[in-house]
């Protein structure tokens, strides 16, 4: 994986611009990792792409995050400064592979036969496999796709022959099995004291970011054509910091 240059991340934006955020997830590991098919990609463990989404947020805008947040408690608007090194230690640990944190499970059904079952951690493939369904079908699909191998008093079982109350119990362990797949912040309301921790989603929270960046880099080239009639090609290949000392003179 390397970092992406001003062109590609550009590049990443347009292809993103009508995709889901899945797709955008993938859309932004293809361009930093050519050597890699996208189904490759979309196999790796969600804690393993969400990691290396952080390395390339990293690599394109710095170590520091803004995060914005509501108070559930008085709605008041919080903004914080994180560093990404405190989001990596919250996440957990990251795997080199996506199948390094395959685990296993003893579960018991209501009657006590005992389930003895091995699976993988979930993937970007399985979360899409599971686009319009319902809660219940989408929770049946996930376990098909994340049980490798299931045995009941020791005799094989197929994934969709496990007992419903089975499922949870087996989708918690799934997810221990990535801890890097779910990150939380903890977050403390100044106004009113209640402390209450939120999901940070990688792949919206970068997602946010290019979709700035790149409107303000677009204007920014549009200003710069108009005033010097340069191409847009040489306008990016400019540093930051010389393309807004020109922006300035443009505009003054």
């Amino acid at each position: 994986m390397r970092p992406l240059s001003v062109p590609e991340l550009l590049a990443v934006w347009e292809l993103g611009l009508g995709a889901m955020p899945l797709q955008r997830a993938l859309t932004i590991l293809s361009a930093a990792n050519p050597g890699s098919s996208p189904p490759a990609l979309a196999r790796l463990s969600i804690g393993r792409r969400d990691s290396d989404l952080l390395q390339l947020r990293e690599w394109a805008f710095g170590k520091d995050l803004t995060i914005v947040a509501a108070c559930p408690s008085c709605n008041q608007t919080l903004e914080l400064t994180l560093q990404i090194e405190q989001l990596r230690r919250a996440s957990g640990p990251k795997s080199d592979s996506a199948d390094e944190t395959d685990g296993c499970a003893e579960l018991r059904d209501r009657e006590q036969h005992r389930y003895n079952i091995c699976f993988r951690p979930l993937n970007s493939e399985d979360i899409a496999s599971c686009a319009g369904l319902e809660l219940a079908a989408a929770r049946r699909k996930l376990l098909g796709c994340c049980v490798l191998e299931a045995r009941r008093e020791g005799v094989s079982v197929a994934p969709e022959e496990l007992p419903e109350e089975l499922a949870q119990p087996l989708l918690d362990s799934v997810a221990a099995s990535d801890p890097a797949a779910e990150t939380r912040i903890e977050l403390s309301c100044p106004e009113c004291h209640t402390n209450w921790n939120e999901v940070f989603d990688i792949v919206s929270f970068f997602w946010t970011e290019i979709d700035a960046w790149a409107r303000r880099t677009l204007r920014d080239v549009n200003v710069l054509a108009r005033a010097y009639g340069w191409r847009e090609g040489e306008i990016l290949a400019m540093s930051p910091m010389r393309r807004q000392i020109y922006m300035a003179m443009a505009q003054a």
